[in-house]
């Protein structure tokens, strides 16, 4: 199968240079995807060329994340989705369908609602529906990420261990990918988390009218519960579940996530 090249580079914005992948033809329809933390544009590496083939597919590196700049503010949702709306302008592109993934998922929904009109559907990928009582459990969560440096590297090992749980067996090179990708996050790795944490989605969802896609790993124990209670609160929206789907669902299962986000676009022309 021909599939069409990524490409990369960066943009200059107000928070300094944000790195992006894109992947299709520029005239075709965009689609930006919005990664988990403290992942970066490398969870949809295989996905990209698959929407490539359909639309102009772009994926950002988070600020804060990946080769995107620090941010210059503590790490919110709010900030986060005005700077992808930053990025849209800087590519010319006035409407985009988006993809986020857990984190993404949260960006993606403050997107939609704070500028909708620069937002055609949107998709959400085991995203939390962080309401009051999600903000409670997160209290007293400890974090999974953040792990005390040692001389030796046995640090990275526990990151490593931490996350082995919530990732398919067998599959090493979905955990070297999060490593790498949390080695690079700028300042705390855990504030992405926090930042979901802090987001006030309930006073948010009411203003997201596009059409929605939930997509739902089963396997994913973070995020697969919260499906059913955004889909109360998006009565249009409709679930898709990828069978043995987990945390890293867009590199994990490629082909599949791809197609759950085609099938949707598709079914909307």
């Amino acid at each position: 199968m021909n599939l069409p090249p990524v490409r990369r580079a960066f943009a200059d914005l107000s928070v300094g240079q944000v790195h992006y992948a894109e992947c299709g033809d520029a005239s075709a329809p965009a689609v930006l995807l919005l990664h988990q933390s403290p992942r970066s544009w490398a969870e949809y590496r295989e996905v990209l060329p698959l929407l490539g083939r359909r639309y102009r597919a772009i994926a950002m590196d988070t600020v804060g994340f990946g080769d995107s700049a620090p941010p210059p503010w503590p790490p919110s949702i709010e900030r986060w989705a005005g700077v992808a709306a930053e990025l849209l302008d800087a590519l010319a592109i006035e409407r985009a369908h988006v993809v986020g993934h857990h984190t993404g998922g949260v960006i993606a929904v403050e997107l939609a609602a704070s500028f909708a009109h620069k937002v055609g559907a949107v998709v959400l990928s085991s995203t939390p529906y962080t309401d009051e009582a999600f903000r409670i459990a997160r209290q007293k969560r400890p974090p999974i990420d953040a792990v005390e440096h040692k001389d030796d590297g046995a640090h990275l090992v526990q990151m490593w261990r931490n996350r082995q749980g919530f990732y398919p067996p067998g599959r090493p090179e979905l955990l070297q990918a999060f490593v790498l990708d949390g080695l690079k996050a700028s300042g705390d790795i855990e504030g992405g988390h926090r930042a979901v944490a802090s987001y006030r989605m309930e006073d948010r969802l009411g203003r997201v009218t596009q059409p929605v896609l939930l997509i739902r790993a089963p396997q994913d124990p973070f995020a697969a519960p919260h499906a059913a209670e955004l889909a109360e609160h998006l009565p249009d929206a409709r679930i898709v579940d990828i069978e043995g789907g987990m945390v890293p669902l867009p590199d994990q299962l490629p082909d599949a996530f791809a197609s759950a986000v085609l099938d949707f676009l598709e079914g909307l022309q």
